[in-house]
């Protein structure tokens, strides 16, 4: 307990300020730490609503990295009819975001 109190003691007491976590944030989507906005979040929120249950139950979102959304599809029919399906989906995604987030979308067959 000693040797807590011995630490406490010799640090500087400007140092132990606490910065909020919105000026971190902040900072890590300015100088280009992230490869992500958080805001991203919110396509697999709006998902279901903007491709349909019958799309959305074969195709999930699986991640975003600097715009480019891949999503993982049940089989490679369901690849094929997204792919011609892909510029619609990407604006109705970002007509429903209100921003551009979503610059291409990437299908592939895979486990959801």
């Amino acid at each position: 307990m000693n040797n807590a109190m011995e630490v406490s003691q010799d640090m500087d007491p400007s140092k132990n300020e606490l910065t909020p976590l919105r000026d971190i944030i902040s900072g890590l989507l300015t100088d280009g730490t992230l490869s992500f906005n958080p805001d991203d979040v919110d396509i697999w929120k709006v998902w279901n609503e903007v491709v349909g249950q019958t799309i959305s139950e074969s195709a999930r979102p699986t991640r975003i990295r600097k715009g480019r959304l891949s999503v993982t599809v049940s089989d490679p029919i369901w690849l094929q009819e997204l792919n011609f399906l892909e510029s619609t989906i990407r604006e109705k995604l970002n007509s429903r975001l209100g921003r551009m987030a979503v610059d291409k979308i990437d299908f592939r067959v895979g486990r959801r």
